[in-house]
């Protein structure tokens, strides 16, 4: 009894975090950001208050989760990431929160953003004040991370580009290590694990688990870029090598899935 009755606050604590999610979204893009518009000097300025509003109410939206009872959550080496500049941040992507969680620990963040938030009503007042980056112009996008990277900011960036399916080989695509290379910027890795799983791509914000759900965002070292370039090695090569790199290290688990596909494939062949 007492496990349906937690299971149901959970649910509720979901569905209103979600609304005031929402709500908070449109009063940000309609009310505060607007402000920032006339009171900024330049679109600078005002990118980067946007972007500090963004990690304040992003703080209160996680303890408002937290103490609600929907998630628990820990962050491990929030300090190091705040020191950060002139990086490219890139953490794995296991739920819906990912993004919000770590963005809540950087006072500025510039973030790659894929095409369909910039079609979110929810989303794409803020995304368009904060000055992020859309990944649907492959010919400026280059030149304009390099801009961000060159003015010390840091750059946010989920490589997968979607939510990871739990049990299932997470696949790395190469535009975080192609930025690294050109720009000569180190990575600092963000691992996120998510105990049960919960967010994810295949569930509603209704599923939740039968426990409360536990958030651990953990900031990892540092790899730099220039371990992989020389010059007498083409960008495209350099590139691919760190992209192994940041598999091995972003994705552990895969190798856990490939040795159990191995003994599952080779029990298969013995009972045969």
């Amino acid at each position: 009894m007492f496990g349906l009755i937690s299971k149901g606050w959970r649910i509720a604590a979901t569905g209103f975090c979600f609304s005031l999610f929402g709500l908070g979204g449109l009063f940000l893009t309609f009310i505060i950001f607007p402000m920032m518009t006339f009171s900024a000097r330049d679109t600078k300025e005002r990118e980067l208050r946007v972007q500090g509003i963004i990690q304040k109410t992003f703080t209160i939206f996680c303890l408002t989760m937290k103490y609600t009872g929907a998630i628990n959550y820990k962050i491990t080496g929030g300090d190091i990431l705040r020191k950060d500049s002139n990086c490219i941040i890139l953490a794995n992507h296991p739920s819906l929160i990912d993004y919000v969680l770590i963005t809540s620990q950087l006072p500025q963040c510039d973030c790659l953003v894929k095409s369909s938030i910039w079609h979110n009503p929810f989303m794409k007042g803020t995304v368009k004040a904060a000055g992020y980056i859309p990944n649907n112009s492959p010919d400026d996008l280059l030149e304009r991370c390099a801009q961000r990277l060159g003015e010390g900011n840091v750059l946010l960036i989920f490589p997968e580009g979607t939510r990871t399916t739990p049990g299932v080989e997470s696949s790395l695509q190469r535009g975080a290590s192609q930025i690294a290379v050109r720009t000569q910027t180190d990575i600092r890795l963000v691992h996120i694990t998510v105990t049960p799983s919960f967010l994810t791509k295949e569930k509603k914000w209704y599923q939740v688990p039968d426990v409360r759900p536990f958030f651990h965002v953990e900031v990892k070292g540092k790899i730099a870029a220039s371990e992989f370039t020389d010059s007498d090695i083409a960008e495209a090569t350099a590139a691919r090598r760190l992209n192994r790199r940041l598999n091995r290290e972003l994705f552990p688990h895969n190798n856990k899935i490939e040795q159990q596909t191995n003994i599952e494939g080779y029990s298969g062949q013995i009972t045969k």
